[in-house]
């Protein structure tokens, strides 16, 4: 009983000792209060308030201070890059000594020399330093200059063509449209900022797409693609001229691998009706380059008719016994000739399991067997296909009509502007996978003769998700021969085997020797005989 009544008391005494406790710490805290800023300014808006002058003072009391603040932060956000900076460069060194001595952290190797910002910007300064932007450079011929090309808000004027390329056009590619539409964008941007706005107070309107007249653009391919655009001014005779520069980064590694090429078989296919001559030629490039060099090759024969079979075949068979190579099939069709549909037989008679890579190819190639080598790396099933762009013979008899006799087949194997040309309207030549070709669904077999079928598999490969790989080929060359446009072609394709027919000839420079010969001969023949009279 004594000991709870003890124990009560204490527990009173001890809370009337904490509630005086807490009486005092009060007492103590609203004695020793400082006075708050917000009381001293609550009076001098007391005092003042009812004149101007103490309202104008106030605000200005109240933006100084603001000012202050502001500048203070301002130095301490300085103060914490420039604090950052030094400990990344402190970073940047331990982790340079632990790379030395083989003792980094597994983990952080993607922070070692990992650039900066900073690294960026000044490399991008030194692609527009080293470009040709804002001063000349010396080169050594007319050769060297590369000229720019001029566009308008439709047009665009250029040099260099090709089958993509017209000496006028539209932009017909979307990434060559989106890159002048975003440069036009980002030059409207720049007038029409505030920095340019206050640096032109003479220009009152803003800038839009109607005030472009003509832009420059060439690409230096190691620096970057510069763009000169002209707009209107304020006046008639009055331009303004605007320059932008876009960089090129840094090369990135994007993938490394090996590729092993050992076991991949090509499967030549060549559709041919008669000929037989041609195809002799074709088997002594297939003996040279396919048996005695590489090994790694099938050839599919697809022979449209009776007529001259027995020749094919005799080169075949001596084929065989001579090299003892039995790569050979031979597939025989009584219909009439048809280029898609014999592709599309031999591709589809290949009987392996494996999945063969195929060459579809024509009597009148020559190819290499470097060009073997980047059919197997170009083309990779389900994912890349391979175009190359071959190199198209002009007529030997007219480049070589200086000379007594022709040069032999291989020495006319010359890659020049005065012996052919790259034949990039033609789509004959491919090096695709077997599945990939039945995949897509192989050739239109609705069309008969030759021309128009290689043009729409281009086109399936173009619309699906495979890679086309489109490049010219130094190993691949059409060799010339004349060619003969059919009466019964329909007059599209009649049209188009002319033209066909009329660029394979020679060069414009030859054919224009041969069209004004008699002029020619006329001038050297009086040309020699005022010669005689002095």
């Amino acid at each position: 009983m004594f000991k709870r009544w003890l124990l009560a008391l204490v527990a009173r005494l001890g809370l009337i000792v904490l509630g005086l406790c807490c009486c005092l710490f009060l007492f103590y805290l609203l004695a020793c209060k400082p006075v708050s800023h917000s009381s001293q300014q609550h009076l001098h808006w007391s005092a003042g308030a009812t004149s101007k002058e103490g309202y104008m003072a106030l605000l200005q009391e109240r933006e100084d201070s603001h000012r202050h603040y502001i500048n203070s932060l301002t130095k301490q956000i300085a103060q914490l890059k420039d604090a950052l900076q030094e400990r990344m460069q402190q970073l940047q060194e331990s982790l340079e000594k632990a790379k030395t001595r083989g003792i980094l952290p597994q983990g952080l190797e993607s922070l070692h020399k990992t650039p900066t910002q900073i690294d960026m910007k000044e490399f991008l300064r030194s692609q527009l330093s080293q470009a040709e932007v804002n001063s000349g450079v010396k080169l050594p011929s007319e050769y060297a200059v590369i000229p720019f090309d001029t566009f308008t808000l439709r047009r665009v004027y250029q040099l260099e063509t090709g089958l993509t390329r017209h000496p006028e056009e539209r932009p017909v590619r979307k990434d060559r449209r989106d890159e002048l539409i975003s440069t036009l964008e980002t030059a409207l941007h720049v007038l029409n900022g505030p920095q340019q706005r206050a640096d032109n107070t003479r220009r009152k309107h803003t800038y839009s797409p109607a005030d472009f007249i003509e832009g420059l653009t060439r690409t230096e391919r190691d620096r970057g693609t510069v763009y000169e655009l002209m707009f209107k001014g304020y006046g008639p005779k009055d331009f303004t001229q605007l320059i932008l520069f876009r960089p090129f980064g840094p090369v990135l590694k994007v993938k490394s691998e090996s590729v092993n090429t050992r076991s991949t078989l090509i499967n030549i296919i060549v559709p041919l009706s008669k000929r037989p001559e041609a195809f002799r030629q074709f088997i002594n490039n297939f003996r040279e380059v396919c048996i005695h060099k590489d090994s790694r090759v099938h050839l599919t024969v697809v022979y449209f008719g009776r007529d001259q079979i027995d020749q094919v075949k005799a080169v075949l068979d001596q084929t065989t016994r001579e090299t003892r190579f039995r790569g050979f099939t031979l597939i025989q069709l009584n219909e009439e000739f048809s280029r898609g549909r014999g592709l599309d037989v031999g591709a589809r008679a290949w009987r392996r399991s494996q999945n063969a890579l195929l060459f579809f190819c024509d009597v009148d190639i020559h190819f290499t067997a470097d060009f073997l080598t980047s059919c197997r790396l170009n083309a990779e099933p389900g994912k890349r296909v391979y175009y190359p762009v071959l190199f198209s013979q002009y007529n030997p008899s007219i480049i070589y009509s200086n000379q007594s006799a022709l040069p032999t087949v291989q020495q006319q194997l010359v890659i020049k502007k005065e012996t052919g040309f790259w034949r990039d309207f033609g789509f004959g030549m491919t090096c695709q996978y077997r599945s990939d070709f039945l995949n897509i669904g192989g050739f239109d077999r609705s069309i008969k003769g030759w021309g128009l079928e290689d043009v729409h598999l281009y086109r399936k490969y173009l619309h699906s998700k495979l890679m086309v790989i489109r490049s010219p080929s130094h190993g691949l060359f059409h060799l010339w021969h004349e060619k003969n446009c059919a009466d019964e072609l329909p007059p599209d394709k009649y049209k188009m085997c002319m033209q066909t027919k009329a660029i394979n000839e020679a060069s414009h420079g030859q054919l224009g020797e041969l069209l004004f010969k008699p002029d020619i001969e006329a001038h050297l023949g009086s040309h020699k005989q005022k010669n005689r009279g002095t």
